[in-house]
């Protein structure tokens, strides 16, 4: 049995999509966001108390990279991955991590916005750097899915994978900090993928609590 610890709006939900992307069995555990999640019985399960946690064939993976590569394999079935020797496996690895460089900005981001209360303690420097970082993100995927060959629909010459899954949420995180507008091949490509059932599916549900109560945090001060 495949279970998933899981908050919504978090990395945890790239866990989630690829979950119901695969079709497979599993049960979900939400948790709140809070000070539980370092509580000893969670930090059993991941030592540095956030999620997602995935408990599989008796073994617990907290981190996203390694859950997506060790989902993918064990499932390779399904073509979500792209295993040893496969002409898009350097592309496929190098997208996969590098939806946790831009997690790591909206992260920054989110603290800012939303984890610190008080103003004083923001710092508008950081708040304009990290969006101008999170820019240059999305400036990497566009020039990616604008090559000369073609308008790709996907990142890979291949076909949607885990790959498109991973960036994907990472983009819905950051999209809260960060405008799509200047990027259209971004935004066509996040349109295209985020139309997915399987996407839908992991969403917060209806009445659920969220993390980000706006669509979009500008820069403070303006």
């Amino acid at each position: 049995m495949i279970t998933l610890h899981h908050c919504h709006q978090t990395r945890s939900m790239r866990t989630l999509w690829l979950l119901h992307e695969l079709d497979v069995e599993f049960q979900l555990r939400v948790r709140p966001f809070d000070r539980s999640l370092r509580d000893p019985e969670y930090l059993s399960l991941n030592p540095a108390g956030r999620v997602p946690a995935l408990e599989i064939d008796g073994e617990v993976i907290w981190e996203t990279g390694a859950i997506t590569e060790v989902l993918c394999e064990r499932f390779a079935d399904r073509g979500l991955g792209r295993p040893p020797g496969d002409i898009d496996r350097p592309d496929f690895l190098v997208w996969l991590h590098f939806a946790e460089t831009i997690s790591q900005h909206a992260a920054a981001l989110t603290q800012q916005h939303i984890v610190i209360y008080e103003d004083a303690m923001r710092s508008p420097t950081v708040m304009k750097i990290e969006a101008k970082r999170l820019e240059k993100c999305f400036a990497a995927i566009e020039a990616r899915l604008s090559t000369p060959l073609e308008n790709r629909d996907y990142l890979l010459t291949s076909g949607f994978s885990a790959a498109d899954i991973s960036v994907g949420q990472a983009v819905y995180m950051a999209r809260h900090f960060a405008r799509l507008d200047p990027f259209p091949e971004v935004a066509r490509w996040y349109a295209q993928i985020t139309e997915r059932e399987t996407f839908a599916n992991a969403l917060p549900p209806a009445g659920a609590e969220l993390l980000y109560d706006r669509e979009f945090y500008p820069p403070w001060p303006e």
